[in-house]
């Protein structure tokens, strides 16, 4: 009788386990859903707002009907033509930033890491300064800034990676060449900007700034293919980003190879921010506060917590962008200006709302 009643308790413990397991999952897929149903609503009223009136259920309309035909009209033209490309790199360069942050994070098990902290926007900024004020750089016309930017942000990665091999792909080594290289680029910014003539180096300061106006649907294509190479092998290595968060010790005895999945992701998450901020400028607080919000809602579980950043870190830069064209309208301020302004008192908060440790 005493047995046949452990048997029975066991079996119950494991359904409410296992129920509790799936009311869990089924919450972080409402999470991401909601997130994307508020991307699509945010980006419906972004593409109403400008100087030329339209409303939200035109947009849609438009949206729908221009997949399958030509833009024709005055309308058509504005929505598809002017508004959406830079509405889709708010999307997409959201969705890079937040994720290269999540990841980043994961693997220096450090919440203040991020493609900021660790100087991949200090050496793009660089790149785009030599090409602005010194016109140097490894392309030519309207391609040398974004060259520039792209090839010294990943450089800065693989400078990282070396270091971390020479030393030993250790979080701390990571961290401590990326505060380096972030100081070391900006110097040479700084420099750059000493000697360069008045109007290059404004040309510099509001690249620097970060906006989403520069947007093209060439530039769009570039983004969204490197962003659809990167984000399914980083989520191919989910598993082993949750096993990283256990320590490098316990990883090894689970079977992953620590210093290949930690070069391996570092470098997808640097490729990432280099492709969107190339583009864009300096977009800040995106890759650190997203994946923080997420973290409290959802867990550090990278299968969802990786999708889940990228949804959030869409709706923040394209409700931040929405901001900052209607606050001093019909003056656009820098969306990055905007970001890091309400990045601070955010990211306090949730320091100081925060009670537990993430890793």
């Amino acid at each position: 009788m005493t047995r046949n009643r452990s048997v029975s308790e066991k079996v119950t413990t494991s359904d409410e386990i296992r129920t509790y397991y799936k009311r869990f999952i089924a919450r972080k897929l409402l999470f991401m859903a909601l997130l994307i149903i508020l991307i699509g609503l945010i980006a419906g009223v972004a593409t109403t707002l400008g100087s030329y009136q339209i409303s939200v259920t035109e947009v849609y309309t438009i949206i729908w009907h221009g997949l399958f035909h030509e833009p024709e009209t005055t309308k058509e033209l504005v929505v598809w033509n002017l508004r959406l490309p830079s509405i889709v790199m708010g999307i997409l360069a959201g969705i890079g930033l937040a994720i290269a942050g999540t990841t980043m994070q994961s693997v220096v098990r450090n919440p203040l890491a991020s493609p900021y902290t660790l100087g991949i926007a200090s050496a793009a900024g660089f790149g785009a300064a030599l090409a602005i004020i010194l016109g140097r750089g490894f392309a030519a016309g309207q391609y040398l800034i974004i060259a520039n930017a792209f090839i010294f942000a990943v450089l800065s990665a693989f400078i990282i990676y070396g270091l971390s091999r020479y030393r030993g792909a250790t979080p701390e080594t990571m961290i401590l060449a990326g505060i380096a290289l972030m100081y070391l680029f900006s110097a040479m910014t700084g420099i750059l900007q000493y000697f360069g003539e008045q109007t290059a180096v404004a040309e510099v300061v509001f690249w620097m700034f970060g906006s989403l106006g520069r947007a093209t649907w060439d530039k769009l294509l570039f983004v969204f293919i490197i962003l659809a190479i990167c984000i399914p092998l980083l989520m191919l290595k989910s598993w082993d980003l949750n096993t990283l968060s256990a320590g490098d010790e316990s990883a090894k005895s689970l079977g992953v190879n620590v210093d290949q999945t930690r070069v391996l992701c570092f470098i997808l998450a640097s490729i990432m921010t280099a492709g969107v901020i190339c583009f864009t400028g300096t977009i800040g607080f995106i890759g650190l506060v997203a994946p923080h919000m997420c973290r409290l809602v959802i867990g550090g579980d990278n299968r969802y917590l990786i999708p889940a950043s990228g949804f959030l870190g869409a709706v923040i830069l394209l409700a931040a962008d929405t901001v900052a064209r209607r606050i001093l309208a019909p003056t656009i301020l820098p969306v990055g200006l905007l970001t890091s302004f309400l990045g601070v008192p955010l990211f306090l908060y949730l320091i100081l709302r925060r009670k537990r440790e993430y890793w």
